[in-house]
């Protein structure tokens, strides 16, 4: 191989390492929402096993988003930006109720979360 032949390869390498954590650091794209007394968030975790897909709310009020899995890479490689693990925290625009009914969906690459509002309540309208 000639010098110029290493050099990009070592190049591509490097901006392929950079893309990846870059990837890893700003994934996942995510949606929040304010809906009948219920914040909703929705990520877009394509590609993740349920199973290694996990979500906490801290004592700050943001709420961490962490998910991993294995890719394997056979045959030859020309590119590789596909992040093997993401971890995202998000300052939640309102307060939650961390004792309250929280629940999650994924489906389709697609994670739901939806937690109660600090201090909002249903009306029933007789």
């Amino acid at each position: 191989m000639s010098f110029s032949g290493i050099v990009k390869k070592e190049i591509t390498k490097r901006v392929e390492d950079l893309t990846r954590s870059f990837y890893e650091s700003a994934l996942p794209p995510v949606d929040i929402y304010e809906e009948g007394g219920y914040l909703i968030v929705v990520a877009d975790l394509a590609g993740f096993n349920k199973a290694n897909i996990h979500a906490r709310i801290t004592p700050q009020n943001e709420l961490v988003i962490e998910a991993d899995r294995e890719i394997s890479e056979t045959g030859t490689k020309y590119l590789t930006q596909r992040p093997k693990s993401i971890r995202r925290v998000i300052s939640l625009p309102v307060a939650v109720k961390k004792d309250g009914e929280i629940t999650g969906k994924y489906e389709n690459g697609v994670l739901t979360l939806r937690f109660p509002v600090e201090g909002s309540a249903t009306v029933k309208i007789e």
